[in-house]
């Protein structure tokens, strides 16, 4: 422990209403500090968007004075000492100084005991760059060198970093988010501590792990942490594991398949979904995999993706909606789609007219292509050229979905066509014939086309 209280030439601007909270706690006689992710994200000139106070003021204290001076505040988790104060649309969580008593399921504490010290409340925390307080007048208070692994671009845990992790096995995870965040490594005792207690995740909520995953893999330097954290994610997300070190023995990848994947997440646009089917693209390369002379092959690996990809997501917190967005941007990643009016109105009605689906599967067919040799520039090129097509098709009024054809369901059943999948299969047929410009998209053209179509068939 670091007992170097300030560093007088760290200087943070708060805003304004966390300041009149901490003042109007000590008007009050009672100590408060601006603590945590805000101090460290204020030093690297992050944006900070939650503010969080810690005081020695026991809850109810703290929501008397706060409300003397205009504060909402909310009772949100007085078992821990914390209440929610709000003051013109912004919020605070504002906690007692208090240590943690044992962890028992991993996860929580059982008990926790309110104290009178700040440098008590920092050494209950989890890593020394979030173990950092600052006050308007009195400055920075760094007790564990938070400052100096700042300046490191270092993750180190606070005091014995087994133990951290055996209290709460999810700030093994916060750790490799924050690495991703950041753009900070870990330190190796607290990596090795990392690494050693990984299973201890299992103790953790789906919704938990699910969250703290997602800010991983939307963070600015992600590629780097998922190379340097693959050890450690994979306790859950086995399915990953496969993929590190697996040399893929084609002149059309200059990364294994590991590497490959993590620089496709770098390279996709920073949305969940984006980032979570960049992720999975790959990863039935390992099972597809066979040698022909000295080139490598993956044949039909989208679909073992798919498999791979449905099974890891079963088990975390992601809507089946969302789900089923993220298998179809894996199972298409790879197929070819000619650049041209066709094949994008193909594209679209596979994809039942969602543009927005089409434009993030044309975002990860770029990121694919980023992610490989110089052999595939034209895919990357293609990519451009889609996107030029697609927004061509977009500015006309060209069909591609079944709601725009001219003629519907009971269009086709006065045809004769019996109410059941016969239907949906005209009506396919016909949106097929309108997107070939083998038909025009008008009631009377594709009636005939639809019962001429029914004749041959019976016939």
């Amino acid at each position: 422990m670091n007992n170097q209280s300030a560093y007088e030439n760290v200087v943070v601007a708060l805003p304004d209403y966390a300041v009149a909270a901490i003042s109007a706690l000590e008007a009050c006689g009672y100590e408060a500090w601006c603590v945590g992710g805000c101090v460290r994200d204020a030093i690297l000139g992050r944006d900070v968007n939650d503010y969080d106070i810690a005081t020695n003021a026991q809850w109810a204290d703290t929501e008397k004075a706060l409300t003397a001076k205009g504060f909402t505040v909310h009772r949100t988790g007085v078992k821990h000492g914390t209440v929610t104060a709000s003051l013109d649309g912004h919020a605070m969580e504002i906690t007692t100084y208090r240590t943690d008593g044992e962890y028992s399921d991993g996860r929580h504490p059982d008990s926790v005991e309110f104290v009178s010290s700040i440098e008590d409340d920092l050494a209950r925390r989890d890593f020394t760059i979030n173990a950092l307080a600052y006050h308007p007048s009195r400055g920075l208070l760094d007790c564990w060198g938070g400052l100096g692994d700042v300046d490191r671009k270092t993750i180190r845990a606070v005091g014995d970093p087994a133990k951290r992790f055996r209290e709460d096995a999810l700030r093994i995870l916060r750790g490799c988010r924050f690495a991703s965040q950041l753009g900070f490594s870990l330190e190796p005792a607290t990596k090795q501590a990392m690494w050693s207690c990984k299973m201890r995740m299992a103790h953790v909520s789906s919704e938990r792990i699910t969250h703290e995953l997602t800010e991983l893999l939307l963070g600015e330097h992600v590629h780097d942490a998922l190379m340097e954290c693959i050890d450690i994610i994979g306790a859950v997300l086995p399915e990953l594991v496969a993929m590190k070190g697996f040399e893929q023995h084609t002149p059309y990848h200059i990364y294994d398949v590991w590497e490959h994947t993590a620089w496709v997440v770098q390279r996709s646009p920073r949305t969940p979904l984006a980032r979570w089917a960049a992720l999975f693209h790959d990863g039935g390369k390992p099972g597809a995999f066979f040698m022909d002379g000295d080139r490598g092959h993956f044949f039909g690996h989208p679909l073992l993706s798919v498999d791979i990809t449905r099974g890891a997501l079963a088990r975390l917190a992601l809507s089946p909606a969302f789900v089923a967005n993220v298998l179809t941007l894996v199972q298409l990643h790879d197929r070819m789609i000619p650049a041209t009016p066709k094949g994008v109105k193909r594209a679209l009605a596979t994809l039942e007219g969602d543009v927005e689906l089409f434009r993030a599967l044309i975002a990860l067919k770029r990121a694919d292509a980023l992610a490989q040799s110089s052999l595939s520039e034209p895919r990357l090129q293609l990519a451009s050229d889609l996107e030029t097509v697609l927004e061509a098709v977009l500015s006309t009024e060209d069909v591609f979905t079944l709601g725009q054809l001219a003629i519907n369901g009971k269009d086709v059943m006065s045809l004769g066509v019996p109410e059941g999948p016969g239907v949906g299969d005209a009506l396919a047929q016909a949106l097929d014939a309108v997107i070939d410009e083998r038909v025009p998209n008008e009631r009377n053209a594709l009636l005939s086309f639809v019962a001429e179509s029914a004749t041959l068939t019976s016939n």
